[in-house]
């Protein structure tokens, strides 16, 4: 059960990423023939999700390699394009391990990359779905879907795989400020996909929680901490505190190369910061007065005590901690 969506199609020599910046009004494919230019679609927001990014990295590596140019220098400007997301440089390490080093092999590897991830995304689809209880109400935050992956997603994969199983009730989505990933990219999918949902503002949650009762958030993650403390989108930490508040369950859906071991806790993980622009001004246009300042941190961290289960490819992690961790991954 794989998406029809496909933001990352590779192109007998260059890499054609879905523009999810201009979704949902405009269906439009960039042409990347550089690293440097998929490096580019990733700073600039083109191509967004953990695992997503990880995979059009594995192909910007191709795209070099089928040129000529030097793959080190290609490794680094791909690295350089987004700080927080592990899956990023996990994908340009598994490159890095490939011998002998050719465009024929590289490709093979980014084309095993993409596909693995779907495979992952289907299997902890199903894990994730069998932790939800028939006439449960979810909530999610941001885009982890199909467009965030290589396919099927991963917070939004449970919710696919679970609305397949005939359990869900109701489903809501975050807008998902500043770039409004909820709003325009997961309402989306949903759509896309005939699964009937409500749109809320970020702010709503608690008091969504308040009124209504909520079985679940479900969330992605762009890093996981040794400890199980978890790095997602701006505004989960606090979604995982009305949760706790309210007695909502909290689980965290991501494959294993989000996982970073060497990351011993939550305060060890870079948090991205951007630009005032993005809080200031809304396509293009102030919204802000100006020269007002502003504090943009594209990430936040849940501790581990506010996530009752982590599901990956491998299995379910309930109330997580280092020995558990280290037990699966290892």
């Amino acid at each position: 059960m794989s998406s029809a969506v496909q933001p990352i199609i590779w192109d007998k020599d260059h890499l054609s990423l879905l523009d999810q910046r201009v979704l949902p009004h405009e269906l439009t494919y960039l042409q990347c023939r550089s690293a440097a230019g998929v490096a580019h679609a990733i700073h600039a927001m083109a191509v967004r999700g953990a695992p997503a990014i990880g995979i059009a990295a594995a192909y910007g590596l191709v795209i070099d390699a089928l040129q000529g140019r030097d793959y080190a220098a290609a490794e680094k400007v791909l690295a350089d394009s987004r700080p927080t997301a592990v899956n990023l440089r996990w994908a340009l390490a598994r490159m890095a391990q490939v011998q002998p080093r050719t465009a024929d092999t590289l490709l093979a590897e980014a084309k095993t990359i993409h596909a693995e991830d779907l495979a992952q995304n289907l299997k902890m689809g199903a894990l994730g779905a069998a932790l939800i209880a028939p006439g449960s109400r979810v909530l999610t935050h941001c885009n982890t879907g199909a467009l965030a992956t290589g396919g099927h997603g991963t917070a939004l994969g449970v919710i696919r795989s679970a609305h397949a199983e005939g359990k869900l009730a109701g489903v809501y989505n975050t807008e998902t400020r500043p770039w409004l990933q909820g709003a325009r990219l997961t309402a989306w999918e949903l759509m896309q996909e005939g699964i009937p949902a409500q749109l809320i503002a970020d702010g709503a949650a608690a008091h969504l929680m308040k009124v209504q009762k909520i079985d679940w958030v479900i969330v992605g993650a762009d890093r996981i901490a040794a400890n199980g403390d978890t790095a997602n989108k701006i505004g989960t930490y606090a979604l995982a505190l009305a949760a706790k508040a309210h007695g909502t369950k909290f689980m965290v859906v991501a494959p294993s190369g989000t996982f970073d071991l060497e990351c011993p806790n939550g305060e060890a993980i870079p948090i991205e910061s951007r630009t005032a622009a993005e809080l200031t001004e809304f396509k293009g246009q102030p919204i802000a007065p100006t020269g007002m300042a502003a504090f943009n941190p594209v990430f936040d961290v849940t501790p581990r005590a506010l996530i009752d289960a982590i599901v990956c490819e491998r299995g379910v992690i309930v109330q997580p901690d280092v020995a558990k961790l280290r037990a699966l991954l290892d």
